[in-house]
């Protein structure tokens, strides 16, 4: 048990190399994951069959990873399916849900703002944490977390004042874009909490919670398509109805980002995370003037540094204890 709890400086300490990789590599992919998901995913598609997609594939890399670092044999040595349910089964089926609403938002939203409103995760997951583990807020969190929320609902107003992506209604645009992403969003916030309470609890490493949480997640997932839309049209038309060659690149892309989250929470902590949150943003804005043309609407300019504002604040200037600080 005291072997678990303390681990070897080497997965303490990675080098600034591979911590600096990570944290490019999974700003690229928050950035360009919506528009390449737009671009790739056919709405016909059905999004049962690219959630289950994404999950096995986390899991094969999750297992390849573990095998690479020589790690696997005993990783599963000291697997139990009670510790397992217990650690990762909520977080899973909380995930699993999530990842549905985010693929029905990606198809009716701007991309940038389907990023920027996406970003509310931080706020949902402050709340939880602190509803969970007792985490504070500093006043100056407090703030960022304003700003957070009045950049969210200057995109949600602006953008269901307009026709989305697909040419729908502002109504359709509400319902099926800005409606999911932001109960995505608190499902995060949850989720991550309790994520990471059961790391601090179970000791799990990044990979094994990724092969739990996803096979749990798919089960879930596949027990719904009994009485869900998507499970009838699963039965009618097929895993790969619509389904192109493009249309392996945004789950791969999503499966690689599944893994990367993981790690870059382990490796470089909250902070370094928040940069790459506001460094998606503008990768996302970026790629989609380069490949659409389009320019940021209003609301998104004037919301952007709202949100990269607050991303700052909240993580500069955490709570601190006055009890400690006085010693």
């Amino acid at each position: 048990m005291g072997s678990a709890s303390k681990p070897s400086p080497t997965a303490a300490a990675p080098s600034r190399r591979k911590v600096a990789l990570c944290l490019t590599l999974l700003t690229l992919q928050y950035g360009a994951q919506p528009l390449i998901s737009k671009r790739c995913v056919g709405q016909g598609v059905i999004v049962t069959s690219l959630v289950l997609a994404i999950e096995f594939l986390k899991v094969i890399c999750a297992v390849i990873l573990l095998v690479a670092e020589g790690s696997l044999k005993a990783q599963f040595s000291n697997w139990s399916l009670v510790g397992s349910l217990t650690a990762s089964g909520l977080p899973a089926a909380i995930y699993a849900l999530q990842n549905s609403l985010l693929q029905i938002s990606y198809k009716n939203l701007d991309s940038l703002t389907f990023s920027i409103l996406n970003q509310t995760k931080l706020l949902f997951t402050a709340f939880f944490t602190y509803l969970i583990l007792g985490q504070k807020q500093s006043p100056k969190q407090i703030l960022a977390l304003a700003l957070l929320i009045t950049a969210a609902v200057l995109l949600s107003i602006g953008e269901s004042s307009r026709k989305g992506a697909s040419g729908g209604s502002s109504d359709y645009v509400l319902l099926y874009g800005i409606l999911p992403v932001t109960v995505a969003s608190v499902l995060s916030g949850l989720a991550s909490s309790l994520c990471q309470w059961a790391s601090q609890v179970k000791k799990h490493t990044s990979y094994m919670m990724t092969i739990e949480m996803s096979f749990i997640g798919s089960m879930c997932l596949l027990a719904s398509t009994f009485q869900s839309p998507d499970g009838e049209a699963l039965r009618i038309y097929g895993f790969f109805h619509e389904w192109t060659l493009w249309t392996v690149i945004p789950v791969l892309m999503n499966a690689v980002g599944g893994i990367l989250v993981g790690l870059v929470t382990s490796y470089a902590g909250g902070i370094k995370k928040g940069f790459v949150i506001v460094s998606a943003l503008l990768v996302t804005a970026l790629l989609q003037f380069i490949f659409d043309g389009k320019p940021p609407s209003l609301h998104c300019l004037v919301a952007l540094p709202l949100v990269m504002t607050s991303i700052f604040i909240y993580q500069k200037y955490p709570y601190v204890d006055s009890k400690k600080k006085d010693r």
